[in-house]
């Protein structure tokens, strides 16, 4: 007899195969990381296509084959994401968990999280200014779910208090390093101190501040070239 599974999703990624039929890559909260295929769905007549997409959040319920899962039923529960904006920092986001999420392995932190960020961005009542820090609250967020906690209040390195003129980001570290430790990693990259402060408040979570905060072009440009660092050290490889 064949045994149905049932879970909540998150769809990543999907990848059009042969004439009508389709993989989505999801995250689900009971199994982790999941590759469904999805038969004939790309076909007009398909009852699955309303019910599952990239970037949504779906009641899914597939069957175990010999070779793969397939979708046997789906039911969205989020808003689809129109605005092009928006669908930018999707793309970036589904690119970050492809490279990171690789088997699976249950983290409801990590679908918590992710079902979160998904309804807020889709939410057409959060008025988002800087779709940089959006992106920028996801992905230091999830990385510090991944076990990578970052050090943002004392030197990573030797726990002394940081210069607020003299400041770096070491992914080797795990943080902000001190002028003195920067030699530590030769791959550090100079920050300022509102980079620091934004840190700080991404990894608190205040998204109604995030929303409402203006950033300079050089410390969002810091920013970015920090997370690009972490990314390159991190990403399981």
């Amino acid at each position: 007899m064949t045994t149905r599974y049932k879970t909540r999703a998150f769809v990543f990624k999907k990848t059009d195969v042969n004439e009508s039929d389709r993989i989505f890559s999801v995250f689900t909260y009971e199994f982790g990381r999941l590759d469904i295929y999805a038969k004939a769905i790309r076909k007009i007549s398909s009852k699955l296509k309303n019910g599952i997409d990239i970037f949504s959040l779906s009641e899914i319920e597939f069957i175990q084959g010999k070779n793969r899962k397939t979708l046997t039923d789906a039911l969205k529960s989020n808003k689809s994401i129109n605005d092009l904006e928006k669908l930018e920092v999707a793309c970036r986001v589904s690119d970050v968990l492809d490279s990171f999420i690789k088997g699976q392995e249950k983290d409801k932190q990590t679908f918590d999280f992710l079902s979160d960020f998904f309804c807020k961005l889709s939410d057409s009542k959060n008025k988002i200014k800087n779709y940089q820090l959006v992106f920028q609250y996801f992905f230091w967020n999830f990385i510090s779910l991944q076990g990578y906690g970052l050090q943002t209040k004392k030197c990573a390195n030797c726990f002394g208090e940081l210069n607020p003129n003299e400041i770096y980001f070491s992914a080797k570290e795990g943080g902000v390093v001190c002028k003195n430790c920067q030699a530590v990693d030769g791959d550090v990259k100079r920050i300022n101190s509102d980079v620091v402060k934004l840190l700080r408040l991404i990894l608190l979570k205040d998204w109604i501040t995030l929303l409402k905060l203006k950033i300079s072009p050089i410390s969002q440009k810091l920013l970015q070239e920090a997370s690009e660092c972490a990314r390159l050290n991190f990403c399981p490889s």
